[in-house]
């Protein structure tokens, strides 16, 4: 007990007693890891969101009876993706006359669907709505592939001038005792352990959110499919009542 508390004080007078550049490592570093650590926890929040959002909107979707009244759901739920496509595809068949229920009476009743030339178009908006979600989700994920990247160097900067502080000591004082390699060596290993405790959280929260990034990427373009089947299908009324 009583040695960690004086391990702890040991580093803190280290950092504290460090020369100019090397404080500066740690300054930079420290900001790093902190805005990592905001983003880390700002990120989970966005997709635990979107997975909760993303529920609610499928319930109401299989649910739903009639377009626009699913339409009316998807609109309340800005953070689902597929909840935003749906919108963007919906709003497609709507045309120039966004009205309920001609959009209602041409899904349901309609023996053909939409037709090939609309169903091309509503393609290509849920194409632009799932570019668009991408883009949302991998919001400041370049910055945690950054802080992986470059704080393993900036550490490094710091571990070489520690050195170079090192062998600067023995070269003034002409003795390579203990008490002159050591302030220098410290401040070398504290900086390459800062550059590693800022990069280690970006590198495992990155690889975590691309992966989540995927994963809906992957629900969006299975549900683009799915909903243009359904568009596309004759009396999709009916259809819809058996269960998509």
């Amino acid at each position: 007990m009583f040695g960690n508390g004086l391990a702890t004080t040991g580093v803190v007078d280290l950092v504290l007693n460090a020369g100019p550049v090397a404080k500066f490592v740690l300054i930079v570093l420290g900001i790093f890891s902190v805005v990592c650590w905001a983003l880390i926890v700002e990120k989970w929040w966005q997709f635990r969101r979107v997975k909760k959002e993303t529920g609610r909107f499928l319930k109401a979707f299989r649910e739903g009876r009639r377009f626009s009244v699913v339409y009316g759901v998807a609109k309340k739920h800005r953070d689902s993706p597929l909840a935003q496509l749906y919108v963007a595809a919906y709003q497609e068949v709507a045309g120039a006359a966004p009205v309920a229920e001609m959009v209602d009476h041409l899904l349901d009743d309609s023996e053909e669907g939409v037709g090939p030339e609309r169903s091309e178009a509503v393609d290509r908006a849920m194409r632009r709505a799932a570019t668009g979600e991408i883009v949302r989700m991998e919001h400041y994920l370049p910055f945690l592939a950054t802080t992986a990247t470059a704080a393993p160097f900036i550490g490094l900067f710091g571990t070489v001038w520690g050195v170079m502080e090192s062998f600067r000591g023995i070269g003034s004082q002409g003795s390579a005792s203990l008490a002159v390699v050591a302030p220098g060596i410290s401040e070398a290993l504290i900086a390459t352990a800062a550059g590693l405790g800022a990069a280690i959280p970006a590198v495992m929260g990155y690889n975590f959110f691309v992966n989540r990034v995927k994963h809906w990427a992957s629900e969006m373009e299975g549900f683009s499919l799915d909903l243009l089947n359904l568009f596309n299908r004759p009396a999709a009324k009916t259809s819809r009542k058996d269960g998509l």
